[in-house]
């Protein structure tokens, strides 16, 4: 752990639970949840967790890769190759890994949702067409002419 004495303001001051999620819009649980899946090591003053730089910025991390929806295993395995020494640069080829294949699952469901679009609008034109041409039914027809019954007496009323 470096010197608190060389680091600079920023990244000496820590953070508590409720502030890390109030700042990232998420809830305590999920902090504690990151912590469970050994992504997060605050440390303790008695019971309370003391968030460090270092926790915020994988917070950080883990907020932004979730968004892109790439699974908590994928992040910890990035989160892992920090700090080796390389410069990040496996870090970095781990996260460019995973970026492209989230683009290839990305894009193989933009295809499945397109396919699945067009099968719904002919779904809805053909219902469409079909509830035209067999017409309304007594029961539509009824509650059609009930609901015209009661804006005609609310509009004689005003």
């Amino acid at each position: 752990m470096p010197d608190t004495a060389s680091l600079s303001i920023s990244e000496s001051r820590t953070y508590s639970i409720s502030e890390l999620a109030r700042e990232f819009g998420i809830t305590p649980r999920a902090l504690r949840f990151y912590e469970d899946k050994d992504m997060l090591h605050p440390a303790r003053d008695g019971m309370t967790r003391v968030y460090s730089h270092r926790d915020r910025a994988r917070v950080t991390i883990i907020v932004r890769m979730k968004r892109l929806g790439l699974p908590l295993a994928d992040i910890r395995e990035i989160l892992d190759l920090y700090g080796l020494g390389d410069n990040e640069r496996a870090q970095k080829r781990k996260t460019l890994e995973k970026f492209r294949n989230q683009v290839r699952e990305f894009e193989s469901q933009r295809e499945d949702i397109e396919v699945a679009l067009v099968e719904l609008r002919k779904g809805i034109e053909w219902l469409e067409d079909d509830l035209a041409k067999i017409g309304p039914s007594d029961d539509h027809a009824d509650s059609v002419a009930a609901y015209d019954a009661v804006a005609r007496k609310q509009l004689d009323d005003a």
